[in-house]
């Protein structure tokens, strides 16, 4: 009897939803794409109004051919591919590839991999929707143009395997922008002052703000500003002028979208976009629990939406009332509102059950798998949860005509902080004495402080993420994907976790700025996302937009031909002497990453990889430790003279030796770090860091 045939795109989701339909369907997947433009062409016929030109992938012949065979014998085809633009193409592509056109097919859908949404979206199969592949088509060929236009410029004028992006160059423009405002700032002085105060008669101390002088806000630049407001007061009694008291709320913040959900795992457990991408991938694709057996734990991770269903309030709701009471749950349903951009194709990224507590599943997972988890089922259903509500009381003190301001807040109700609390920058609860208006206070000290003025920071992943998400460039499933490009086209590098250019992105964006102006404005990419919007709701023809498009750029680039002169970029170089020839090496860019080489190429073709220096010496010759990474890119520490010096550790040398025994003490753990033996049992906790506050 022939079965139902469920086509998707990964294995692992295939295993999910296997269990799930049972024996009447056969599950296979496509692993991703199955045709694309041809990476040798343009991939487009200009002169036939921009007819694509598509291919099969090589290596996907026997995927197909298998599937072939199931679809010949199959009743009805169900295209499943992701529920995105993607998505939908890859569905499309499947029609084509595996020649479905006559057969029995239908397209379905889900947000997430759960019995009762695979179910569902069998229920409401419907054709593909062309609106949505067209857009797909689109973007795909606008980023061919730029691509594949201008990079060729690049490689000519610049250096081999550089290349432009529609989306790329308009981030590394930001970068570069950020980087020249950085070295153009010109710091400021300016200093605050704060007095400590006690009550007249009373134990009572609180700690007040300097912010007026004759009535007027006057800002304190110098020291002799503030010594001149100190003197003057330095006798004068403090009188407490007004007493404020009143209550805050502090809302809990929606639940999460892709890129609120990368700048989170950012800040809070250091990882890059792409890693937590990636996580999130095998979270909703389906995870082997104990006792449940392969289950999607979230919903769709590629969203920009903050919409939440019924089925999936109603469990949080559900939850709250079961583990913290009526008083956790809002009297109305929240509602948070969507940035104006969005798509809102998706509900936000939530736990496809609340009854799966992060503990409960924590063995079924991985340390990164659990932490992400644990993230995402908090933000949701604190998301679904009361305020927080703070007591609040505010001074006005004065002492003649210089005012000073203290306040303080105390955490009353919780709300959303009994779920949400620790992931969130803490707020320590400020007691403030209980004192009334006319009180007098004197001075039992005084601090000035000297500051100047900071220029902006340099983006983050985090930040490089919210700001795209902000300006309406790219989408957000190719956040992750933009900021990777970058640094492996090394035209910026992350240091100290911060996004800096190198010298080539600098030349890159410099000639992306004088000749491909519109590609590399932000305002104009995000009115490029608007149209392909405008494309998936069927408002405009997907070919208009190229026809709009490719005319100026090609005069552009042609235009850049004729200008750009060839531009030599000098190889950086080192202290570090060529053991053949003697000569500095220098450092060059290759499919790893940099390395050192020797200037005198091709006489001398001696290459090495660089390695960070460690910061301590071999504790076994006295030489460099240095940062080396395995095959399977866990780093570990070896001296810079290996093979001839043998040390090597998972741990770092702390240069010290044992009291015990005399082998040398490496440092263990993350968050704990403890001082250990490298040979035996003895274990100290580690001192303070001089960055650790």
């Amino acid at each position: 009897m022939a079965k139902n045939l469920v086509i998707l795109e990964s294995p692992s989701k295939a295993k999910t939803i296997r269990k799930i339909l049972g024996s009447n369907y056969k599950v296979e997947a496509c692993v991703g794409h199955v045709r694309d433009l041809p990476k040798s062409q343009l991939g487009y016929d200009a002169a036939n109004d921009y007819e694509p030109k598509y291919i099969t992938i090589r290596g996907k012949g026997d995927i197909l051919a298998k599937l072939r065979k199931e679809a010949k014998a199959a009743s009805k085809i169900y295209l499943a591919t992701d529920p995105d633009r993607e998505g939908e193409a890859i569905s499309w592509h499947l029609v084509h590839a595996l020649k479905l056109e006559d057969k029995d097919t239908e397209r379905i859908a889900f947000n997430e991999i759960t019995k009762t949404a695979v179910k569902k979206a069998i229920k409401e199969s419907r054709p593909i929707d062309m609106n949505l592949v067209d857009a797909q088509q689109a973007r795909r060929i606008l980023d061919r143009m730029v691509g594949y236009g201008i990079s060729p410029l690049l490689w000519k004028k610049v250096r081999k395997g550089t290349s432009a992006g529609r989306v790329q160059s308009v981030v590394l423009k930001l970068i570069c922008d950020r980087e020249e405002e950085i070295q153009q700032f010109i710091p400021e002085e300016y200093w605050s002052l704060e007095v400590n105060l006690e009550a007249k008669g009373q134990k009572s101390k609180l700690t007040a703000r300097y912010v007026a002088s004759d009535n007027n806000k006057k800002e304190l630049k110098t020291e002799a500003d503030t010594q001149a407001i100190i003197k003057g007061i330095k006798k004068a009694d403090f009188t407490v002028q007004e007493v404020k008291q009143s209550t805050r709320t502090k809302k809990p913040n929606p639940p999460f979208t892709t890129s609120t959900m990368q700048q989170e795992a950012s800040k809070l457990f250091g990882y890059a976009t792409v890693r937590t991408m990636r996580i999130a991938q095998q979270l909703y694709e389906g995870t082997d629990i104990a006792g449940e057996g392969a289950v999607g734990l979230i919903s769709y991770m590629r969203t920009d939406s903050t919409r939440v269903s019924d089925e999936a309030y109603e469990d949080a709701k559900t939850h709250i009332l079961d583990k913290h009471g009526q008083d956790y749950l809002p009297t109305e349903r929240p509602e948070y509102k969507t940035r104006g951009r969005s798509q809102d194709a998706h509900e936000a990224i939530r736990p496809t059950s609340v009854a799966r507590h992060p503990d409960k599943v924590k063995s079924s997972l991985s340390p990164e798998q659990y932490k992400l988890y644990k993230l995402i089922w908090e933000r949701f259903v604190g998301s679904q949860m009361t305020p927080a509500v703070y007591d609040t009381l505010a001074m006005k003190i004065s002492a003649g005509d210089t005012i000073f301001r203290a306040s303080g807040s105390v955490l009353k109700f919780d709300g959303y902080l009994a779920v949400y609390s620790k992931n969130e920058d803490s707020e320590k609860d400020v007691k403030m004495p209980a004192l009334k208006e006319g009180d007098k206070l004197t001075a039992a000290s005084f601090n000035p402080a000297q500051h100047f003025t900071q220029p902006p920071p340099r983006y983050s992943e985090g930040s490089m993420v919210r700001t795209m998400e902000e300006l309406g460039i790219g989408r957000p499933g190719t956040f992750a994907q933009t900021i990777t490009t970058l640094m492996n086209r090394y035209y910026v590098t992350k240091e100290n976790k911060v996004l800096h250019p190198t010298e080539l992105g600098e030349i890159v964006n410099d000639i992306m700025n004088d000749y491909f102006e519109d590609i590399v404005d932000a305002d104009f990419t995000a009115r490029m996302e608007d149209d392909l919007d405008r494309v998936e709701l069927g408002e405009l023809e997907w070919k208009h937009l190229l026809r709009g498009f490719h005319p100026p750029l090609e005069e552009k680039i042609q235009e850049a031909e004729e200008q750009i002169g060839e531009i030599e970029i000098k190889d950086q170089e080192t202290d570090i002497l060529c053991e053949h020839c003697g000569k500095n090496m220098v450092i060059k860019y290759g499919r790893f990453g940099k390395f050192l080489a020797c200037p005198g190429f091709p006489d001398c073709r001696n290459a090495k990889p660089i390695f960070e220096e460690a910061g301590v010496a071999c504790p076994l010759c006295g030489e460099k430790v240095v940062i080396k990474r395995s095959k399977k890119g866990r780093n570990y520490y070896g001296c810079e003279k290996n093979p001839d010096c043998e040390f090597i550790s998972w741990n770092l040398p702390t240069g010290e030796s044992c009291p015990d025994c005399g082998a040398y003490l490496v440092e263990k753990g993350r968050k704990k770090r403890v001082i250990a033996c490298s040979a035996c049992t003895y274990a100290t906790e580690a001192p303070e860091r001089e960055d650790e506050d």
